[in-house]
């Protein structure tokens, strides 16, 4: 009975949590349908003033001018239910910037580069900074201190500082690791050891600069409240009845977590944006170097694609983080 309960408010919560997503993304692409069609000029004159040298076809004009609302007798209704209907089907349009290649093959080429990349060293970051918060906390007052100039050091320089001097150092210098791209220029890619091992060479450098430069935010969030935590009620009423300390740390830690999983779910989702910094000096082919890429050829379709994908990047990894919420904080399952 008490499990049935439970599980109501809990299923509550979700489903409203959901029906608030769905109503988002719905106004997320809503935006990105009208952009184009507000912006002063003509995107579609912009467009092919950039894509000089490629064969436009008939058929392709008439896409674009359909997909901008441009020179077309379509009322704005149907540009609507038909720019729906193509973002259902996976059709985003053609990117100039790449030679008239489907917006959506564009995207798929460069999204794993970034997921990999800036995926794993986010997810890295925040355990590492999380488990030393907890440890800081719990040793506060010992050497463990120390940890917190040096770390908030790397998160106040600029970040292609720090790429600079790690490239110089370790790939340049040392010859520890190679200084740019995400494998070797005379590889061809196929599935195998010798490739996945170039790749992973290619990535711990780019990767490391992401895990020093941001591992600072999460050690001190943590280490704040997990301070704060260990002054509650119930840890002292745990301490004086002689729990082990492990326990009462883990307790403890559990409840102070919380805030940083809101924080970890907007780092996730803003991982399908790119570390454009980190893509940029390391040559890496991620979605942030090919959004800086749109950006200067004024590929409006290529730019829409990437826009929408952070977008829902963003608010999957946001429903993942309130279903965390709800089976952790049992205060989110009685406010619903």
């Amino acid at each position: 009975m008490a499990s049935g309960l439970t599980r109501g408010p809990a299923v509550y919560a979700i489903s409203r949590r959901i029906g608030f997503y769905v109503l988002t993304a719905i106004a997320a692409v809503t935006i990105t349908f009208f952009i184009p069609r507000v912006i002063p000029g003509n995107p579609v004159e912009s467009v092919l003033s950039h894509a000089q040298g490629q064969i436009i076809t008939r058929q392709t004009l008439h896409a674009l001018q359909l997909q901008f609302g441009s020179n077309t007798t379509e009322g704005l209704w149907g540009q609507y239910v038909h720019f729906w209907s193509n973002l259902l089907h996976g059709n985003l349009g053609v990117s100039t910037s790449n030679g008239m290649v489907p917006v959506a093959a564009v995207i798929r080429g460069a999204l794993p580069w970034t997921v990999g990349l800036v995926g794993t060293a986010t997810v890295i970051s925040f355990i590492l900074g999380t488990l030393l918060g907890i440890l800081v906390a719990w040793r506060r007052g010992s050497w463990l201190d120390t940890l917190l100039p040096a770390t908030t050091f790397f998160q106040a320089a600029p970040y292609f500082f720090l790429a600079f001097l790690a490239i110089d150092l370790f790939a340049i210098k040392l010859g520890w690791f190679p200084p740019e791209r995400a494998y070797g220029q005379l590889d061809f890619p196929a599935f195998n050891w010798t490739y996945i091992s170039d790749v992973l060479d290619h990535a711990i450098l780019p990767a490391l600069t992401i895990v020093v430069a941001s591992a600072a935010g999460w050690i001190i969030g943590m280490r704040n409240v997990m301070i704060t935590t260990m002054d509650e009620d119930y840890v002292l009423i745990g301490q004086a009845k002689g729990l082990p300390k492990r326990r009462v740390v883990w307790y403890a830690a559990r409840n102070a977590i919380l805030p940083s999983i809101s924080g970890f779910s907007l780092a996730i989702g803003f991982v399908v944006s790119g570390a454009l910094l980190t893509e940029i000096v390391f040559s890496y082919p991620g979605l942030g170097f090919l959004m800086l890429t749109a950006v200067q050829d004024a590929d409006f379709a290529l730019l829409q694609g990437i826009f929408l994908v952070i977008t829902l990047g963003v608010l999957v990894a946001n429903l993942a983080a309130d279903f965390v919420y709800v089976f952790l904080d049992p205060r989110t399952r009685q406010e619903a």
